[in-house]
């Protein structure tokens, strides 16, 4: 069996890595495998997608995010003529972006080209880090219409072949303004969202814009914008008075409910930047369950992921998890903490 190393500092065989959308592979996109794992027992079930609203029950809340994904991946070309890649992660204000140069160094002052007569002059690092900058941009037109003119969706090295912008939104996105997809919901099709809502489990919408993942080990997340409406922070409310469980699709909702409190730490409905780490010592107030995908070893998320159904029964589904090979990443399976 293989078994997690401490603070899951785990391998992950290259062979579990999901390079391509489900779709690719000859099966629908809510047709993924899906660990459930229950943390009162341990217990855990091998099943699919499209099973989910079976381990849900009436009254159940699930709050999903709305956010859409970008084409935020541009071509640059330096002032000697290099070519890199240039991702844009979280639009700051204006035409201010905080973005990130793949594979190179970028200095203060520099300024690239970008396509359609457009540049980006890079302005200094982003609170500290030697990855991220402050970049501003001057574009030919609106941002928006501007990246969907000539950006691509990010997409990392594991991943063959160049993907529509499609394949990198959830069947609910709504909200530009995400940087990558908010996986976690990506399973989801019209059909499972019917039968969920049929059985009598609610859905609310949030909003947390994301920006660039983090892949390198040990690095936290950066600030991002989320809302999180008044109709939502009701029901929030309303079914744990009720004895409903809400269930987070996905760490950017948890992150989102998580940072919407008052000063009282009760559930509010709010908007701003959040630059809330999850741990198992702050723990949740808000969430009694999560869908998820897996996580990478050592990333952030696993902290938050701990602080809902703990180390122990966290050690125990991913060990499962890599036993049964289901698959890393954006297009890969998912996981149900119950």
């Amino acid at each position: 069996m293989v078994m997690l190393q401490e603070a899951f500092d785990f391998t992950l065989p290259e062979e579990l890595e999901a390079r391509d959308p489900p779709e690719a592979r000859g099966i629908a996109r809510d047709q993924v495998r899906l660990l459930v794992s229950h943390r009162a027992d341990d217990r855990m079930v091998h099943t699919r997608f499209d099973d989910l609203p079976r381990f849900l029950r009436a009254g159940d809340l699930l709050v999903v995010n709305e956010s859409a994904t970008l084409p935020a991946a541009l071509p640059a070309t330096r002032a000697d003529g290099s070519e890199c890649a240039l991702h844009l992660s979280t639009r700051l204000a204006g035409q201010t972006w905080v973005v990130e140069a793949r594979k190179t160094t970028m200095r203060p002052g520099e300024r690239v080209s970008l396509p359609g007569g457009a540049t980006a002059t890079f302005v200094e690092p982003y609170q500290g880090s030697w990855r991220l900058l402050v970049a501003r941009l001057e574009l030919t037109e609106p941002w928006l219409s501007y990246l969907h003119r000539w950006g691509k969706p990010i997409a990392y090295p594991y991943v063959r072949g160049d993907w529509p912008l499609e394949m990198y939104q959830t069947a609910y996105a709504s909200r530009p303004g995400s940087a990558e997809m908010c996986s976690a919901g990506r399973a989801f099709s019209a059909r499972v969202l019917d039968e969920v809502r049929r059985k009598g489990i609610r859905v609310a919408p949030i909003v947390l814009h994301t920006g660039v993942s983090s892949l390198e080990k040990d690095e936290p997340p950066y600030a991002e914008w989320y809302e999180v409406p008044q109709e939502t922070a009701d029901a929030v409310r309303a079914t744990r008075e009720a004895g409903g469980r809400v269930i987070a699709v996905g760490t950017t909702v948890v992150r989102a409910l998580e940072s919407s409190v008052n000063a009282a730490a009760d559930l509010i409905a709010s908007s701003g930047w959040t630059e809330l780490l999850i741990t198992p010592d702050r723990g949740v107030r808000f969430v009694d369950g999560l869908l998820t995908g897996f996580h990478e070893p050592k990333a952030s998320h696993l902290a938050m992921l701990e602080a809902i159904a703990g180390r122990t029964h966290l050690r125990k589904t991913y060990a499962a998890a890599l036993e049964a090979a289901y698959l890393w990443h954006e297009f890969g399976d998912l996981h149900l903490i119950l």
